[in-house]
C-alpha cells in the first residue's frame, strides 16, 4: 500500500485592504455584482468578477429557478459567457464573492464541485491556471494560485480518451 497527500497551498489576507490594488478592485466588483443574482430561494447571492489575459472584465452571478436543478451558479456563468464572448482567452484572475441574507457574509467560501470542476475543465482548454480570490462581503480574503488546486483527481479529457492526451 501506498499512501498520498494532497495539499493546496493558498495566500490568507485578514481583509480586502491588504490586497493589491488590481485584486482589491476585482474582488470590489465580485462583490458588487451579488446584487445582480437571482437568489430567492437561497437569498444566497454570488458574484463573480474575471479579468482576462486580453484585459477584458466578465461577471456572473447565480441564477435560481422554482426547479431546483436549473440554476445555474456564478462561476459558470461567467465561464460560459467568457468562453463565448473571447472564445480561448484565457483568465488572469476569478474573484467570487457571497452575500448571504439570511446570515453573515464575512469569510470566503469555496465553488460547489460542479463549478470547480467546470474552472479546471476552462484552465485546461485554455491552457493556462488562473488564480482565484474567494471572499466574503468582508474579512479574510483567501487567494488560491490555480483552480485546479480546488479539484485533486478532477476529471478530465485524457479520462475520455483511455488515459491519451490527443
Amino acid at each position: 500500500m501506498q499512501k498520498n497527500t494532497f495539499t493546496l497551498e493558498y495566500e490568507v489576507f485578514e481583509s480586502s485592504e491588504a490586497l493589491s490594488d488590481d485584486d482589491r478592485e476585482l474582488l470590489a466588483s465580485a462583490r458588487q455584482s451579488t446584487a445582480l443574482a437571482y437568489a430567492p430561494y437561497s437569498q444566497f447571492q454570488v458574484g463573480a468578477t474575471a479579468m482576462l489575459l486580453n484585459g477584458k472584465t466578465i461577471h456572473g452571478t447565480n441564477q435560481e429557478n422554482a426547479s431546483y436543478p436549473v440554476g445555474i451558479c456564478a462561476e459558470r456563468v461567467l465561464l460560459s459567457s467568457a468562453a463565448t464572448m473571447y472564445p480561448n482567452v484565457p483568465i488572469h484572475t476569478m474573484a467570487i464573492a457571497y452575500r448571504n441574507l439570511q446570515g453573515d457574509s464575512n469569510r470566503p467560501i469555496s465553488p460547489c464541485g460542479l463549478c470547480r470542476q467546470t474552472m479546471v475543465e476552462f484552465e485546461n482548454r485554455t491552457g493556462q491556471p488562473f488564480r482565484v480570490i474567494l471572499s466574503g462581503m468582508e474579512g479574510e480574503v483567501y487567494i488560491i494560485p490555480s483552480a485546479n488546486g480546488l479539484l485533486p483527481l478532477s476529471f478530465t479529457k485524457s479520462d475520455l480518451l483511455n488515459g491519451t492526451t490527443k
